[in-house]
C-alpha cells in the first residue's frame, strides 16, 4: 500500500506533538562524506499557514544552488538529515522542512510510527490533510523558495533543485509548476500519485513547468499502474521538457530512504548519481 492508497482521519496537534523538538536553533560545523565540510542548522520558517520547522544544511563556506527536499511520509527525521548532509558535502545548500509543521513540530528521531500497522498508517495519512488541502503545497513551496533566495550561503544566480520521495513526488510536481522561474531540476523518487484521474493529477501542472525532470520509480508502483510512466514521458515530451522516466528493476516503494525495511542501496546509489548529473547541469 502507498501513500496514496489510504484516506485521511483526524490527528490532534497533542497527539503529534507529545515528542517535539525543543525550540531553538543548533547549529554545528562537521565534515560530511567525502565531499565538503558542512553545517547543519535547526531553523523555523514563517510561511501562510504558520510556521515550519526544518534543517538547512549547506557547505561550510562558499554559496552553492539550493535545493528543497520534500520528505516521504514519515517526515523530517535522522534518515533525511543524513541525506541532507550527503546531498550538501557534494556542493548545494538544502532546506528540509518538516511537512506536517502544521500539526505541530517534528518530534527528534521521526514520526517513531510503523506504516504498516494500520492504526499508525491511518494517524500518518491524517497529517497529510493539511499539506494536501487545495494550494497548501504551493503556499509552502513558495514560502521556502523565498526562505532559500534569501540566505547569504545560496548562490541567487544559480537555479534551484527540489527532491520529494513517496508523497514527497506529487509536492516537487506542485513546486516545480508553481515556482517555474526559480526551479531548474526536480526529482521524485518512489512518488505516488504522479498520475492520476483526478482533475488535479500533477502530471496535468507539467505545462507549468520549465524544469528538468527525473522520475525513478519503484518496480512494484509500476506494476500496480503500468501505464503511468508512459503518461509522464507523453507529457514531458509534449512541452519539450528533458525529463528521465525509469522504472528501477528488483525495487519497492521506500527503496531509496536508508534505515527502510525494502532500502535497494544499489540502486538507491545509482538514482542518486542520476539526481547530481541532472543538478550539476540544471543548477547553473
Amino acid at each position: 500500500m502507498t501513500c496514496d492508497d489510504v484516506c485521511f482521519t483526524d490527528l490532534t496537534r497533542r497527539e503529534f506533538g507529545a515528542v517535539s523538538l525543543a525550540a531553538g536553533v543548533v547549529g554545528a560545523s562537521t565534515p560530511a562524506y567525502a565531499g565538503l565540510a558542512v553545517t547543519e542548522t535547526d531553523v523555523e520558517i514563517k510561511t501562510p499557514d504558520g510556521t515550519a520547522d526544518a534543517v538547512f544544511i549547506h557547505p561550510t563556506t562558499g554559496t552553492h544552488p539550493g535545493v528543497l527536499v520534500w520528505t516521504d511520509i514519515m517526515g523530517l527525521r535522522p534518515a533525511f538529515r543524513d541525506m541532507g548532509r550527503r546531498l550538501a558535502a557534494e556542493g548545494y545548500a538544502v532546506l528540509t522542512p518538516n511537512p506536517f509543521y502544521r500539526s505541530g513540530k517534528a518530534p527528534p528521531t521521526g514520526m517513531g510510527l510503523d506504516f504498516q500497522n494500520p492504526d499508525a498508517r491511518t494517524k500518518m495519512m491524517a497529517l497529510m490533510g493539511g499539506l494536501t488541502a487545495p494550494g497548501a503545497a504551493e503556499r509552502d513551496a513558495g514560502a521556502f523558495v523565498a526562505w532559500l533566495d534569501a540566505q547569504s550561503q545560496v548562490k541567487k544566480s544559480a537555479k534551484l533543485g527540489t527532491t520529494g520521495y513517496c508523497m514527497g513526488g506529487p509536492l516537487i510536481m506542485r513546486t516545480a509548476a508553481s515556482q517555474p522561474g526559480r526551479i531548474g531540476a526536480a526529482g521524485s523518487f518512489h512518488g505516488g500519485g504522479l498520475v492520476t484521474d483526478k482533475p488535479e493529477s500533477p502530471h496535468l501542472m507539467i505545462p507549468k513547468m520549465k524544469s528538468r525532470m527525473l522520475i525513478a520509480i519503484a518496480a512494484d508502483d509500476d506494476a500496480k499502474q503500468l501505464d503511468a510512466k508512459d503518461v509522464l514521458k507523453a507529457a514531458f515530451a509534449a512541452n519539450k521538457l528533458t525529463a528521465e522516466v525509469e522504472v528501477y528493476t528488483d525495487t519497492k516503494h521506500g527503496w531509496c530512504v536508508p534505515g527502510s525495511p525494502v532500502h535497494n542501496p544499489n540502486q538507491a546509489d545509482r538514482a542518486y548519481e542520476r539526481l547530481l548529473a541532472m543538478f550539476k547541469t540544471a543548477l547553473v
